[in-house]
Parts: structure tokens; sequence; C-alpha cells
């Protein structure tokens, strides 16, 4: 039930943004179908391996803030291709791209937070240090 809630708010929020873009700003989003030019090898492949498969797949590459997201969070940069990119034709696309963005980014780094604590020396305290 969390999840499904998660969806939808996701959903709206994205949503809302994308509304917000186009009406204030003038942002035109792409008209064209995902499944038009690519398949369900390049979604797994942008889920489990973003940087690799940004890195070799044909999707366009850009300037400065593309090569940092592409650095720092790989999976955000891949949300927000797939808004601008998919956002009219495919929002369904889009929004699963935030979820999994903001899903896979947290559990990240969390898990490296832990790998790097968990192998990290433990002090070591000598016998004759707690007696005095």
């Amino acid at each position: 039930m969390r999840l499904l809630i998660r969806f939808a708010v996701v959903f709206a929020l994205v949503g809302v943004a994308s509304m917000v873009a186009m009406q204030t700003f003038g942002v035109e989003f792409g008209t064209t179908n995902y499944w038009d030019a690519h398949g369900v090898g390049l979604l797994i492949g942008l889920a489990l391996l973003p940087r690799l498969t940004l890195l070799l797949s044909s999707i366009a590459t850009g300037g400065l803030l593309w090569w940092l997201g592409w650095l720092v969070a790989p999976r955000m940069l891949v949300a927000v291709l797939a808004t601008i990119s998919y956002f009219d034709s495919n929002p369904a696309l889009a929004v699963i791209a935030w979820l999994v963005a903001l899903g896979g980014e947290s559990t990240e780094k969390c898990w490296m937070r832990r790998r790097t604590t968990a192998t990290l020396p433990q002090a070591r305290v000598h016998k004759s240090d707690t007696q005095r």
C-alpha cells in the first residue's frame, strides 16, 4: 500500500511540475514514443547499470550538467531525460523512472554507507588503558 501511495505522490508531483514548466516557462517536452526508438533491454540497463548504459548507449550526451549528473547521480539524470523526452507520450514511464531514481539512489547511498562503516578498523583498547 505504501508503494502505491508513493507512486501516486510521485506521479502527481511530476505531473504538476511538468504542467507548470509547460504553461509558465514554455518548456516543450518530446512527443516521440519510447517504444518506437528503444526497448526493454535499455530500461533494464538504465535501472541496473545507469552509468555504463548511459555511456555506451545512443542516448544524447550534454554539457557540464549532464556529465555532473552522470558522475554524481546517474539515476536522477535518467529520470530527468525520461521526463524531458517522453513525458507527453509515456507519462507512466517517466514516473517509473523517477521512482527508480529516488529509490535507487537512496538505496545505493545507504548500502555504501553501511559497507564503509563496517570495513573501518575498530580502535583497539589495550588492557592497561582501561585500568588507569
